[in-house]
C-alpha cells in the first residue's frame, strides 16, 4: 500500500519493510522536499528495514544528501535499518564520508550553564593540570638549555638571528613611542605637585629614577608580551593544528630545543637592549615636556638625571627586562605547545599567553621590588 506521496518521493510500505521511491531532480537551488510528513509516517508503520528505488532518479546535489542525512539519523533513532546499497554510488560514498567523520567541538572551555561548584571544580582541575604542565616545561627548558651550553642544541642558527630580528629591531617603533609618552606622562605628573613649590628642576629625578628602575623595563615587556608572547603562541599553536610539532616528534627533534629555544634566547638578548633604549627615550620625553613648559634647559635637565640616578639603577632595570624576556618566552611557547587542534584554540592560546606574561611580570616585578628594598639596593 502507498503511505505517503509526493512530487520527488514515494513511501511504500510491505509487512516490516519500507522502499522508498525517489524520482525527478534533487537540486538545492529548485528546493527540498519537506521531510517531516515523511517522518510522522515511519514509527506509525513500525517498520524494521528501509530500502530506496532511485531507477527514476534524476539530477542530484547536496539538496539529496541533506534530506538523506536527516532521513538516516531519524531511523537509526526509531532503530530502523537503513540498506545505503540501493543507492547511487556517489550517494553512498558521501554518506559514508559524512557519518564516518565526527563533528568536531570546539576546544573552548565550555562552563556556561554550569553549577557554581562544578564551575570551582572545574577550575581547580584545570590549574591543577596547568601547573605541573608547566613545571614539565620549565625543566625540558632547562634542559635543552644546558644541551645549548654543552653546544648539543639542535636548532638553526638562522632562526635564532631572525628571532632576534623580529624581536628587536622590529620593534623599535613601537617602544619608541610608548617609551617617550610615558616619560612624558611621568613629568606632567611631577610638575603638577613639584611646580606647587618651586622644585620643577627635581622632575628630572623623577622621570630618570622611574624610567630607569621601572617604567622602562615594564613597559618594554607590557608591549614585548602583547606584541611577540602572542606571537609565539599564535606560531606554536598553527603548528601544533597542523600536526608539525607531532612530525618534528617523529623524526627524534626535540620542539623545545629546535622552536622554543631560539625565541628564548631572542628575548634574553633583546629585552636588555629594548630596556635601556626605552629609558633613554622614556628621558628624552621627560626632557620635552620640561623644555616646553617648565623653562628648564635641555642641559640643567640632563645634568640633574646624572647627578642622581645612578649607574645602579639601570642595572636593577636591566636585569628585570631579562627576567621578563625569560618570563614572556616561557608563556607563549608554553601556551603555543598547549594549543588545542581548532582555530578558536590558537585564538584562546593567543589571549592566554598575553594574560599570562603580564600577570608573571606585574608578580615578578613586585617581588625584585621588595628584594632591592630589603637588600638596600
Amino acid at each position: 500500500m502507498t503511505a505517503n506521496i509526493s512530487e520527488k518521493y514515494q513511501l511504500i510500505a510491505s509487512d516490516d519493510e519500507l522502499c522508498l521511491q525517489l524520482s525527478g531532480d534533487w537540486l538545492f537551488q529548485s528546493g527540498i522536499p519537506d521531510i517531516d510528513p515523511l517522518l510522522r509516517d515511519l514509527p506509525s508503520t513500525q517498520p524494521t528495514k528501509l530500502s530506496f528505488n532511485c531507477e527514476q532518479l534524476g539530477r542530484w546535489d547536496t539538496g539529496l544528501m541533506i534530506f538523506l542525512v536527516g532521513l538516516i539519523q531519524s531511523c537509526h533513532k526509531s532503530n530502523i535499518d537503513v540498506v545505503r546499497e540501493s543507492l547511487p554510488e556517489g550517494v553512498q560514498k558521501l554518506l559514508r564520508l559524512s557519518f564516518s567523520v565526527p563533528e568536531r567541538r570546539s576546544q573552548q572551555r565550555e562552563v556556561l550553564g554550569q553549577p557554581v561548584l562544578a564551575k570551582i571544580g572545574n577550575v581547580t582541575i584545570e590549574m591543577q593540570q596547568n601547573w605541573y604542565d608547566m613545571l614539565s616545561f620549565i625543566g625540558e627548558i632547562f634542559s635543552a638549555f644546558l644541551n645549548f651550553l654543552r653546544g648539543r642544541a639542535h636548532f638553526r642558527s638562522s632562526d635564532l638571528w631572525f628571532q632576534i630580528e623580529a624581536a628587536g629591531p622590529s620593534a623599535l617603533f613601537i617602544v619608541t613611542l610608548i617609551s617617550v609618552l610615558v616619560g612624558m606622562i611621568l613629568a606632567f605628573v611631577g610638575a603638577v605637585q613639584l611646580r606647587l613649590f618651586g622644585a620643577e628642576i627635581f622632575i628630572a629625578n623623577l622621570v630618570g629614577l622611574g624610567m630607569a628602575r621601572e617604567m622602562g623595563a615594564m613597559m618594554t615587556a607590557i608591549i614585548m608580551a602583547g606584541r611577540t608572547g602572542a606571537a609565539y603562541a599564535a606560531f606554536l599553536g598553527t603548528m601544533q593544528v597542523n600536526e608539525e610539532i607531532d612530525a618534528l616528534k617523529t623524526v627524534a627533534v626535540s620542539p623545545i630545543e629546535f622552536l622554543v629555544l631560539p625565541r628564548l634566547i631572542a628575548l634574553v638578548i633583546t629585552m636588555p637592549l629594548l630596556c635601556i633604549y626605552a629609558d633613554f627615550m622614556g628621558i628624552v620625553g621627560g626632557a620635552i615636556v620640561c623644555a616646553s613648559m617648565l623653562d628648564i634647559s635641555f642641559f640643567q635637565y640632563f645634568q640633574q638625571i646624572q647627578g642622581f640616578v645612578g649607574l645602579s639603577h639601570f642595572i636593577i632595570g636591566i636585569v628585570k627586562a631579562a627576567i621578563f624576556g625569560i618570563l614572556i618566552a616561557t608563556a607563549g611557547c608554553f601556551r603555543g605547545l598547549q594549543c588545542g587542534r581548532s582555530a578558536s584554540a590558537v585564538g584562546y592560546a593567543a589571549t592566554s599567553a598575553v594574560v599570562t606574561s603580564i600577570v608573571l611580570i606585574i608578580v615578578a616585578d613586585a617581588i625584585i621590588t621588595v628584594l632591592c628594598q630589603v637588600l638596600g639596593v
